[in-house]
């Protein structure tokens, strides 16, 4: 199995300086290059502390001028939020300044706040569509000129400028629902998946999607299968409630922005009493602390061997998650040190 990280640029409140967040960010993804990650990935967001984003090209440009080896991906880019022109040539861009190391992630997006702000009118649920539109002219602009007339876009004759380095750029599709998985397959994409805090029903039910969906289209090459949890590693086994509280006060404010509830001031969402929620059961804190990657290092290896058994191939390290910036930057020291030559 092998690793890739996940990371935003994340504030969970005024107190911590932006510039203190930008440098311990850089230093994490070149962290985890020396450590033996192969991807690097950066979201999109917008209006948001807790995820820092407004353009992930911009962010993968610079991780690009700091790193060398390590694979930059989009995760994920919002299809609903592009024009597909402009969308293929910012790709491109990152490709070529970074030397062919772009891993495209596209997808619908996540938050019904973010759609009413910068796609007025537009469904979370319905942004599918979009996604589903959008990635075939991508890469038929990667190829060369291209006319599009289409149900969310039309265009005269246009080709991505510039175009990327690599030959066919990896292409990953941020999948829970099963007409995702069927698409992806359908499209030679791989797979990001996410089971939030569920246990490992969550990801079996994940891969069984991708199981149908593969024998739904017979003579297609297996994704990659990617699946990711917050992450963190400790020392001692008596500290696994600080990461525990750091995901509660995390989840609360994605709670109120999952379910579109209000409340985000200055850019920092109201955290959510879990007395409020019908699903608070799932921020039990040993619920998480068993459900989600935390532990000492032995045991988030044991942690890790089942989903190798079930047939992830590759595990994102989530490391945003309003932890501390120095129990970030020592868990992920951990995870290089005793972690991934476990799985070598």
């Amino acid at each position: 199995m092998k690793f890739q990280l996940a990371i935003n640029l994340e504030r969970m409140d005024a107190s911590l300086d932006m510039r203190d967040v930008m440098r311990h960010t850089l230093e994490m993804v070149q962290i985890a290059e020396a450590g033996g990650f192969t991807i690097a990935w950066a979201a999109e967001h917008h209006a948001l502390e807790m995820t820092i984003a407004p353009n992930p090209f911009s962010i993968l440009t610079w991780w690009a001028e700091n790193t060398s080896t390590i694979r930059l991906g989009t995760a994920v880019a919002v299809a609903a939020y592009w024009h597909p022109i402009k969308l293929a040539g910012e790709a491109a861009f990152v490709d070529l300044l970074s030397g062919g190391r772009l891993e495209f992630g596209i997808g619908s997006g996540a938050y019904q706040r973010e759609f009413d702000r910068m796609a007025p009118g537009l469904k979370q649920t319905d942004a599918w569509q979009y996604m589903q539109e959008m990635l075939p002219c991508v890469r038929a602009l990667w190829q060369g000129d291209y006319e599009h007339k289409g149900r969310f876009w039309s265009f005269p004759v246009a080709t991505s400028v510039p175009k990327p380095v690599q030959a066919a750029v990896p292409v990953w599709v941020a999948a829970r629902a099963p007409v995702t998985y069927d698409y992806a397959v359908e499209q030679g994409c791989n797979i990001m998946s996410w089971p939030l805090t569920r246990d490992m029903g969550e990801a079996r039910t994940y891969m069984q999607r991708l199981d149908d969906a593969m024998a739904a289209n017979p003579g297609k090459k297996r994704p990659v299968m990617a699946m990711m949890r917050h992450t963190a590693v400790y020392d001692r086994k008596d500290e696994w409630m600080k990461p525990v509280r750091a995901a509660q006060r995390q989840l609360s404010q994605f709670e109120n922005l999952f379910k579109n509830l209000g409340n985000v001031t200055n850019g920092f969402p109201k955290e959510i009493e879990f007395s409020q929620l019908g699903n608070r059961a799932e921020y039990d804190p040993h619920m998480l602390s068993t459900n989600l990657m935390f532990g000492t290092p032995d045991e988030v290896i044991e942690k890790l061997k089942p989903y190798e058994a079930l047939g992830v191939d590759e595990f994102i390290y989530y490391a945003s998650m309003g932890y501390g910036l120095a129990d970030q930057k020592r868990s992920l020291e951990l995870f290089c040190q005793h972690v991934i030559p476990a799985f070598r």
